[in-house]
């Protein structure tokens, strides 16, 4: 019998927690968080342990598998390549480059071999028609970057270990760890700002675990918070506090903007009193250091893009972005920004609906309708890569039937769920405890300077694939069937580069001059120090200035003016749970055992209303359908709104997951409308969603 400790990361979510591995004969015993890891401090969430629960799923596959008239049967990695290379140029061929859609899964974000290899990949096919998780996400973050800041991966982090004013919109990192903010142990975090004097405020129509311990919680109606926010930079220009960095331009715009913004038309709105907005607006702009954070709440529904612009403006004009305590920028060992594009907004559009792209993707609600809408561009085939979104895109329905239709579709994932049960191919990669890991995006996104290289914990298969090398034969089998000579040479050339090669290299020309070998003889991770002051030189417009007053914003300010006072009608919101991870971590038994976590949440005054008790069934109707569903009364849940969690509805047939199947509950997105979204962003607008809830 032999026994060792492998020190490795979590990449399950963004936190990216170090943690102790046990490995008794090949087998993982235990895990448990790294006190030596220079971020987490040894935190660890219930995530982290079920590590152990996917690399020994007996429902992951671990080899390809193909449909056939009497179900799946397991093929050669050689010969499914071929299949799916096969088809989907074939179908190129015969409909166009746009008859092929791809989409990314969140996953792929929290894998250095997807993030390597996978772009390489999918350029290879050519398509306009890609998609991503992003635009049920953070999309507004990312085009509040791109515009302020000129990278769309720019982003400001609160600098929460030094700040003393703490007010958060839409978030809940108590239950994410951070999010768009990697800041394990948050808890902890947040405890230090109150042991400092400090203030914590949020802003959520429900009293999350976030709110429950913050010093204040104010319900705001879903879909309001524009309003809001737009009301407390009133409030600071008018108390003559404004005082934006010599390198910002277009106050005296925003002045104008905001002026009709007072605490009482928001009150109105938002049911927010307006001598609350006052005093929020006034001790923000009087702390010595504060910051403002806005999470999904705020970016997916109608008004995501106004909402992030707004929290970026509030921060500039009181002079606490760049500034220690206040929001600042990272400095990665990496610098993941120079191997993406600065972004770009609307240079296509959607065929059907006419959406914008950014960042070379067009937002998911337009997916299920590019496939089911005949005509030139039409999709035909779907390249899926870690994503399960018939449970986790607005209208899930509608894109199951589209789905089905398809001429061919091939998945990257290592299971049979809700989404790739209609592949044709599916082609699963090695687990992440045997493969290599660097955070590249969210070292991008910490709240602290650190660095860490893993190397496994656990040795491959030799009949395993790692996602990496399932991108380099797909993108080397397409390249010789596609691209002229030089190209050619040029793209396997960089599909067979390692990602440890890759990451080397970025090491060695970053800010500290590190290396792989130097991490590795510190595989706990090193401690590269607090965020410090970057700008204007890290600013990615050549003028080196920040213009406030973005026309695309400004342009879209009148659309507000649609918002009305509390009607009484219900809205629906979401809601993530520490034990969970989007739509794909319920076949851990260990995640999904405990008091059940599916209920629509109902005011207990809603209810009463309804004529409505306590655990009963309820019919949830909203535009795009029905579902039915157990409520429970809360008094965490601002009257007028209900909540349902996010990942749950694992009740449709062929979908090979065995605990996830007894997981009771239904997908929230049978209710969420694809056609409700942000009209700048194009983000999937499942916060605010109109409903009705009656006895089933």
């Amino acid at each position: 019998m032999w026994m060792t400790v492998r020190r490795t990361s979590c990449n399950l979510c963004e936190a990216i927690c170090g943690v102790l591995v046990t490995v008794e004969n090949g087998h993982v015993t235990d895990i448990r968080g790294d006190e030596s890891d220079p971020l987490s401090h040894g935190h660890i969430c219930p995530k982290a342990v079920a590590l152990r629960d996917l690399q020994e799923d007996p429902d992951r596959l671990t080899t390809p598998v193909r449909r056939t008239s009497d179900g799946w049967q397991e093929i050669g990695w050689d010969a499914a390549y071929e299949l799916v290379v096969d088809k989907l140029t074939g179908i190129q061929r015969e409909h166009g480059r746009n008859s092929i859609g791809v989409y990314l899964g969140n996953p792929n974000v929290h894998s250095l071999g997807a993030l390597t290899h996978m772009p390489t990949m999918v350029r290879q096919l050519r398509t306009r028609n890609k998609f991503s998780a992003t635009s049920i996400d953070q999309l507004p973050h990312m085009l509040s970057s791109y515009l302020l800041y000129g990278h769309q991966l720019m982003v400001a982090v609160p600098d929460i270990d030094r700040t003393s004013y703490l007010l958060m919109l839409g978030a809940n990192p108590l239950a994410s760890n951070g999010s768009m903010m990697t800041a394990p142990g948050f808890g902890r975090r947040l405890k230090d700002v109150r042991k400092r004097g400090g203030t914590v405020v949020v802003i959520d129509p429900r009293r999350t675990e976030t709110a429950a311990v913050a010093d204040e919680h104010h319900f705001v109606r879903p879909g309001t918070d524009a309003a809001f926010l737009l009301a407390l930079i009133h409030e600071v220009i008018s108390l003559g506090a404004a005082r934006p960095a010599e390198y910002v331009d277009g106050l005296a715009t925003i002045e104008t903007v905001v002026e009709a913004w007072t605490p009482e038309r928001a009150a109105g709105i938002t049911g927010i009193p307006a001598d609350v907005i006052r005093r929020i607006a006034r001790e923000f702009a009087q702390a010595d250091r504060a910051a403002c954070y806005g999470r999904v709440g705020v970016s997916t529904q109608q008004f995501g893009a106004i909402c992030q612009w707004a929290i970026q403006v509030l921060n500039i004009i009181t002079g606490n972005l760049d500034r220690p305590g206040g929001t600042m920028f990272p400095r990665p060992a990496v610098n993941a920004l120079l191997g993406l594009g600065r972004g770009h907004v609307g240079v296509w559009k959607s065929r059907v609906r006419g959406l914008p792209e950014f960042g070379g993707e067009l937002p998911v609600s337009t997916m299920a309708e590019e496939i089911l809408t005949p005509g030139d561009g039409q999709i035909r085939a779907m390249v899926t890569v870690a994503g399960n979104p018939v449970l986790s895109t607005p209208n899930g329905r509608k894109l199951d039937e589209a789905l089905g239709s398809l001429d061919f579709m091939v998945a990257i994932d290592p299971y049979i769920n809700e989404t790739t049960r209609h592949a044709d191919v599916i082609l699963p990669p090695a687990p992440p405890l045997e493969r290599d890991h660097y955070d590249l995006i969210f070292h991008q996104l910490a709240v602290r300077n650190t660095a860490r290289w893993n190397d496994a914990v656990l040795p491959k298969p030799a009949d395993a694939r790692h996602d990496w090398e399932i991108f380099r034969d797909l993108g080397l089998a397409l390249v010789r069937r596609t691209a002229w000579s030089r190209r050619r040479v040029e793209v396997t050339a960089r599909l067979r580069v390692s990602p440890r090669r890759i990451v080397d290299v970025g090491l060695r020309i970053g800010p500290y001059r590190l290396s792989v070998a130097k991490l590795r003889k510190s595989p706990g991770g090193i401690d590269l120090g607090p965020l410090q002051p970057a700008l204007p030189a890290a600013l990615h417009h050549k003028s080196k200035r920040i213009d406030l007053a973005q026309r695309m914003i400004l342009d879209d300010l009148p659309r507000l003016d649609s918002l009305n006072e509390l009607d009484g009608q219900l809205l629906l919101i979401g809601r993530r749970h520490l034990r969970n991870n989007n739509s794909w971590m319920h076949n851990s038994a260990r995640l999904v055992k405990g008091k059940p976590r599916h209920q629509l949440l109902m005011n207990p005054g809603d209810l009463a209303e309804r004529a409505l008790t306590d655990g009963q069934f309820v019919t949830v109707t909203s535009a795009a359908g029905s579902i039915s569903v157990e409520v429970a009364s809360s008094n965490d849940i601002m009257p007028g709104v209900v909540s349902l969690p996010h990942g749950f509805g694992h009740n449709r047939p062929g979908a090979r997951l065995t605990i996830a199947n007894q997981v009771p509950g239904q997908s929230v997105n049978d209710v969420t409308d694809a056609g409700y979204t942000d009209a700048v962003a194009g983000t999937a607008a499942v916060n605010g969603v109109p409903v009705t809830v009656t006895a089933s």
